[in-house]
């Protein structure tokens, strides 16, 4: 299954950073940008991670929630958070549900091997809990503002 534009966004709940759970189904009334990253603390991650940290005031003004998701643990996402001030919940999906409902759990090739990792990608829920926007295989540098006005085109 892969959420994509036009599809319904799954009841999941995982918990997070600083705020115990978070239910993708209790932000029903406002649109949510869920971010799926490859690992903490890692160069590429910690950039995207920065950029949604300096839009966020940007983002809550659109009304919008951001959410970031990874495999890691509560315990690293809580280390991460701290050591970058990130003031939005980092998601732990360690039983990688939120990977496979988006489709974001994929073969990738390392090092000339293959091996499954997280692909990086966002989504723009509407506030009805559908997918508006989907980038795929994300590059950091721009990124950001180019959800930002997605989400402002809700």
């Amino acid at each position: 299954m892969t959420i994509d534009v036009g599809g319904k966004t799954p009841a999941l709940t995982l918990p997070a950073s600083g705020s115990g759970e978070v239910s993708l189904a209790e932000l029903t009334g406002k649109p949510v940008v869920l971010d799926f990253y490859p690992n903490d603390d890692t160069s590429g991650c910690t950039r995207e991670a920065q950029d949604f940290r300096d839009a966020l005031p940007r983002f809550k003004r659109a009304g919008a929630e951001a959410l970031g998701v990874s495999k890691d643990s509560v315990a690293s996402h809580a280390k991460f958070t701290a050591k970058y001030d990130l003031p939005f919940p980092l998601l732990a999906d360690t039983e990688g549900k939120a990977c496979e409902a988006f489709g974001t759990w994929v073969e990738k090739s390392m090092y000339k091997r293959k091996c499954m990792r997280i692909e990086r990608a966002t989504f723009v829920i509407d506030a009805k809990g559908v997918g508006r926007h989907v980038w795929r295989k994300v590059e950091v540098r721009g990124h950001v503002d180019v959800v930002l006005a997605a989400v402002k085109t809700l």
